[in-house]
């Protein structure tokens, strides 16, 4: 027997080390290649970039896993113990494979065997861990070894808060939230910090198969398993039991996070910043490096731009006419499921979808558009509305180019057009008016001329209806509003604002072909002065100063501006003919408006990465002594402004004067209403194509244009003045609401003389027609009339006789008029 117990225990032992060898072997294959576990401490997720205003205030988020990165310590202890509970309570305890809860799991799963349920898990948290970060999901036996093995060896390298907060940061949680901070304001729209114990065991009843547990889709079964992790949380300590209770009671309570931003009407602006960060540091630096944002949005201004620029276009645009519905739905009992499924604006909130139940010769009744639900259901409510006649005249003219008018409601709507309507009057009521999404569109722009950032920007009517940015990326001719630069050229190249200039017919022949500009209307005034040419427009004027002074020179002060890259040096060109953007105008009259002062346009103020160092900064002027510590009676520190200088002060404030006069006698007479010093220029291309008007106060620059994105006339006395002038005025004085008046500063040196408006000549006493001009040292009013573009053998009796002002100003005795 002895010998027989003998010969089995050899046999076991044989077998004990057999068994090991292969053991051995086996674990010496899988470990070969096993992933280095020490890149753990390098960690970096992919973390949402945001954007925010100027205030702060989140414009939008781009991610493509939706996550912020919370360090263990930000965690709070109640999101821990809920997460502990559902996953792994031994967490503290065990050295990366909890062996008792693996026995009890094969327990479990040999008694359910055969019963369908599904197996129970015994994954601890670092094995997670392991799985998530450095293996596949791949259900294999050499996986699951590779899993332990990395957990021991996890374990030893790392705390358990280290491995934890690894955890917390990495999970998914569906709808895009990885991370329990992502999460918690996906689901909730609140921090982790403010989770009750409810919404806490929910989140933590996720990870097990988020999709499982859809708070709309899967109600019950989500409150079933968030009601266990409330009672895990009891039962291991985490919660007492009248709270836990208490939070069994509670409804689920998803709130979820409308995506994006909150300020409103930011899209065109936010995503002319995810352009530019692209452009700087690639794409996956934007969707995964976690940049911080803060960008130069105004908002307050961002909505006043908007309001004046949407209406704007939907004035002109009823003026037009009615083209006709969205589509046609069937208008059955159940309207509101089709018309549900039908695309609104969403970012114009103010208007609403809605179907025509019926329309008669007084009114249309209507039914809006019903909500979906965040499953995508329509409810069963259904409201209604009514448009008056009163409430839609503008429609019965028809803008479809067949010239039909109708006479009454019935005429313009059937039922079942699906139309844009928008409520009159408070929330409870029914009045509606008929709305239609304007085709003609345009760019605004606003802008801090001293530092260059951009306040607001708006690139169409909407961006829902087209993502087209026409601020940045439309290339529109400038028309008369570049005419300034042609000025400041000549003003800095030893004019005057009082120098006259020839306005009257003229051709130019090149290469055989005759090129005759004309004044806007027609007619001329002979002789004028440069202030007069510039307040009332004149092309011919314009083309014979830029003639006088050659091109080149123009094209310089063109690019030194930063309106073109490369300007042709051709005459067409001195009356705007090239192309440019909104954007870039506004840059161009800021150096004007901040004393010639060279200016980097920007949306962005400074971007962070995601440990908060500063990668970029607008601001590059330099501030010596701003961070000392201690006062030691020394001077004041001073920021140094080392820019370039572009443009002779005193010509910036004489064009800035010359311009002052565009809105007092000029093109813009009567349009802009300000309780401030404000300047500016309209434009009207060929066609009236393209209206523009960019002015300025002492504390903000903008300008706009107005046209068809297919460039067609804009109709009879479209104009600068009358189209994009009223809109710049609008904007303005929602923008500078509140602040105080304040007015253009003169710079030192600058000579004020009277001057006659007409002759430019030294005014006289009593002289009805002076104005007083700004002129630089050493020069001042001529004593004799000279006349830039007239033919030297041009009489005095010529020019008395194409020209009634000057003849005017010989009647009333004018001194030294040849």
């Amino acid at each position: 027997m002895i010998r027989l117990i003998g010969y089995f225990f050899g046999l076991a032992c044989v077998a004990a080390l057999g068994i090991a060898a292969v053991a051995a072997l086996y674990l010496a294959s899988v470990t070969r290649d096993l992933p280095d576990y020490e890149v753990l401490s390098q960690y970096a997720p992919p973390v949402t970039t945001r954007i925010h205003a100027g205030n702060g205030a989140l414009i939008a988020e781009y991610a493509h896993e939706r996550r912020l990165f919370l360090p263990i310590q930000a965690i709070p202890d109640r999101v821990k113990a809920a997460f502990l509970s559902a996953e792994d309570k031994n967490f503290y305890s065990h050295p990366g494979v909890d062996l008792y809860g693996l026995g009890r799991a094969v327990l479990v799963n040999l008694q359910n065997f055969g019963s369908g349920r599904r197996p129970v898990g015994a994954s601890t948290i670092t094995q997670q861990v392991a799985k998530n970060f450095l293996l596949s999901a791949d259900q294999t036996m050499d996986r699951k070894v590779k899993e332990a093995i990395l957990s021991f060896r996890i374990e030893q390298a790392y705390s358990k808060d280290k491995i934890l907060e690894l955890y917390l940061n990495e999970i998914f949680f569906g709808l895009n939230a990885y991370g329990i901070g992502s999460a918690a304001l996906t689901y909730f729209d609140k921090p982790v910090t403010e989770l009750t114990i409810a919404e806490t065991a929910y989140l933590a009843s996720l990870p097990k198969g988020p999709s499982n547990y859809h708070p709309y889709r899967h109600t019950q079964a989500a409150l079933e398993r968030r009601n266990w992790v409330i009672d895990r949380m009891v039962e291991n300590g985490f919660v007492s039991q009248p709270d836990g209770e208490e939070a069994k009671k509670e409804p689920l309570g998803v709130n979820l996070r409308r995506g994006g931003g909150n300020v409103f009407a930011s899209e065109y602006f936010s995503e002319e910043v995810r352009r530019q960060v692209i452009d700087k540091y690639g794409e996956k630096s934007l969707y995964e490096g976690g940049l911080s944002i803060r960008t130069s949005l105004d908002p307050r201004m961002q909505t006043a731009a908007r309001n004046a620029l949407q209406a704007a276009l939907v004035t002109y645009d009823e003026r037009r006419g009615y083209r006709g519905p969205v589509k046609t739905i069937d208008s059955g009992p159940d309207w509101g499921v089709p018309l549900a499924d039908v695309a609104a604006l969403a970012d114009v909130p103010e208007w609403e979808l809605a179907v025509v139940l019926s329309a008669s010769t007084r009114e249309v009744q209507i039914g809006l558009q019903p909500d979906k639900d965040a499953a995508g259901k329509v409810g069963p409510e259904r409201l209604t509305g009514t448009i008056a006649a009163a409430d839609m005249e503008w429609a019965y003219r028809s803008g479809r180019g067949d010239r039909k008018a109708a006479k009454s409601p019935d005429g313009v709507l059937k039922t079942g057009d699906v139309v844009f309507v928008e409520r009159i009057g408070d929330e409870n009521s029914k009045r509606y008016r008929l709305r239609q999404p304007p085709k003609v569109q345009g760019g605004l722009v606003a802008m801090d001329p001293h530092t260059g950032r951009v306040l607001a920007l708006v690139g169409g009517f909407s961006y829902a209806q087209s993502e087209f940015n026409r601020a940045t990326q439309a290339m529109r001719q400038p028309g008369s509003s570049f005419k300034p630069f042609v000025y400041a050229a000549a003003l800095d190249s030893g004019y005057t604002p009082a120098s006259v200039v020839l306005d009257a017919p003229v051709e130019f022949v090149s290469g055989g072909q005759v090129w005759r500009p004309q004044n806007d209307g027609g007619g001329s005034v002979g002789p004028a002065t440069l202030r007069y040419g510039i307040e009332h427009s004149r092309n011919l004027m314009t083309v014979r100063l830029a003639n006088d002074m050659g091109m080149n020179l123009v094209a310089e002060y063109a690019e030194r501006f930063g309106i073109y890259d490369k300007m042709n040096p051709v005459l067409a060109m001195s009356l705007g003919s090239g192309e440019t953007t909104v954007l870039r105008m506004v840059s161009a009259y800021a150096v004007i408006a901040n004393g010639g002062k060279q200016i980097k346009p920007t949306l962005i103020d400074r971007i962070q990465d995601r440990y908060g160092k500063t990668i970029f900064k607008h601001e590059e002027r330099v501030c010596e002594g701003c961070n000392s510590e201690t006062w030691n009676n020394q001077e004041e520190p001073v920021v140094a402004d080392n820019r370039l200088q572009v443009l002779d002060p005193m010509t910036a404030y004489q064009i800035t004067s010359m311009m002052q006069g565009v809105i007092q006698r000029g093109t813009a007479y009567g349009k802009i209403k300000l309780d401030r010093d404000v300047a500016g220029k309209t434009g009207t291309t060929n066609d009236a194509k393209d209206t523009w008007f960019v002015g300025f106060t002492p504390e903000i620059v903008a300008g706009l244009y107005i046209g068809y994105d297919s460039p067609i006339g804009l109709g009879r006395g479209a104009t600068g003045g009358s189209l994009a002038a009223p809109v710049f005025n609008e904007f303005m004085q929602a923008a500078l609401k509140g602040t105080p008046p304040s007015k253009f500063q003169v710079p030192d040196g600058m000579q004020m003389m009277a001057v006659n408006r007409k002759t430019g000549m030294a005014a006289v006493e009593g002289d009805p027609d002076t104005i007083v001009e700004a002129f630089k040292p050493g020069t001042g009013p001529a004593d004799s009339l000279s006349v830039i573009g007239m033919d030297t053998a041009a009489q005095p009796e010529e020019i008395l006789r194409t020209s009634p002002q000057v003849n005017q100003a010989v009647q009333s005795g004018t001194p030294g008029l040849f």
